[in-house]
């Protein structure tokens, strides 16, 4: 019954998808395009490496496309390669370097020490708050001395982020109603998050996200933690599972655009004006999508999955008892090689906080 259940729901969303993905989510994007003016320049072809398929957390990426193609009138193309065409999802960084492509997506917790300062925003229970919290810290964090000079060393540049919501944790079997019910239970979690469950006594590990289907199904992993919602059912993870959490927001990852530098530098000076131009036409694409595709899949979760929602006792012991710890871990890790504090830092001042 629960397998009729799942089945019907599947094609009811994927009718849904369809009308979010290609309904009125493009209207503010067709609007800006047909008023903006024709960019002239010469013929530039890009190619872009992802993994996956195309999905609402990649709207950054197509919405990139879309924009250079119609603002040059066709001239520059960057043209986005899904299913680890170009590269595989822990070596888009590597391919950068090497010049194999020109842009690509990398999320930091992937390769931690390829991108041991962008790992900050991965940190448990940041200032992030809102869409505008969100904008302001990763462009913040972006600008710091640090970041950028670990991305320069793969002749890479970040160029926007991919601004991922919150995660929330999606799993099958004996749901976690409490914070002791989390010890051994094996999650996939990278980065600070990942580090936050440690010490509630979870197992996390950092298998790549087209991997935890199969792991969740087979019982290899207990559960996943996913941006909320449009990952967890993006890589179909609510056909296998029987509950998720839905206000324990214990932060976020970063998976930004990046840019070869070299291939950067030998745009025209148009081009590299009107990336600047289209910058926030791009985010506000992604916000969208996001917000559409929340619409479908809320009401397809709580019709299907069992819902944990936490008590305000419990949310404030996560965060005053173990995500300080995990903070000032990172930070004691990572002093002798840069100054960690003093990024942490960047990310609450960026939205008018102090960290203590």
């Amino acid at each position: 019954m629960k397998d009729s259940k799942r089945l019907a729901a599947r094609v009811v969303f994927q009718f849904l998808l369809l009308a979010a993905l290609f309904g009125c989510s493009y209207g503010s994007t067709q609007e800006v395009e047909q008023a903006a003016s024709i960019v002239k320049g010469p013929k530039v072809n890009w190619d872009f490496s992802i993994w996956g398929a195309p999905r609402p957390g990649t709207k950054t990426i197509d919405s990139l496309a879309e924009h250079v193609k119609k603002h040059t009138d066709g001239n520059w193309t960057i043209t986005v390669h899904y299913g680890e065409a170009l590269s595989k999802t822990r070596e888009n960084l590597d391919g950068i370097s090497i010049g194999a492509f020109e842009s690509a997506l990398v999320c930091n917790f992937y390769h931690p020490r390829k991108n041991p300062g962008l790992m900050v925003l991965s940190l448990p229970f940041l200032p992030i708050e809102s869409w505008e919290d969100s904008l302001a810290v990763r462009e913040a964090v972006y600008a710091h001395d640090q970041v950028k000079k670990e991305m320069k060393r793969w002749g890479a540049m970040i160029y926007s982020s991919t601004y991922i919501p919150s995660y929330e944790i999606m799993g099958r079997g004996k749901p976690p109603l409490t914070l002791e019910d989390w010890k051994g239970l094996n999650v996939r979690a990278g980065g600070g998050l990942g580090d936050l469950l440690t010490k509630i006594g979870a197992v996390p590990t950092s298998t790549t996200a087209t991997e935890v289907y199969t792991g969740i199904q087979l019982g290899t992993m207990d559960a996943a933690a996913f941006p909320f919602t449009y990952a967890h059912v993006s890589y179909r993870l609510h056909e296998v599972s029987d509950w998720y959490t839905s206000n324990m927001s214990p932060g976020t990852a970063d998976c930004p655009l990046v840019f070869s530098i070299s291939a950067y530098e030998k745009l025209p000076q148009q081009y590299k004006d009107l990336l600047d131009e289209i910058k926030n036409s791009i985010a506000e694409d992604q916000r969208i999508a996001y917000e559409e595709i929340d619409r479908v899949n809320l009401p397809l979760l709580k019709e299907n999955l069992r819902e944990i929602r936490y008590t305000e006792e419990d949310l404030e012991e996560f965060r005053t008892q173990y995500a300080t710890l995990v903070i000032e871990d990172w930070i004691r890790k990572n002093e002798r090689s840069f100054d960690a504090r003093g990024l942490v830092k960047t990310v609450f001042s960026a939205v008018g906080q102090k960290y203590p």
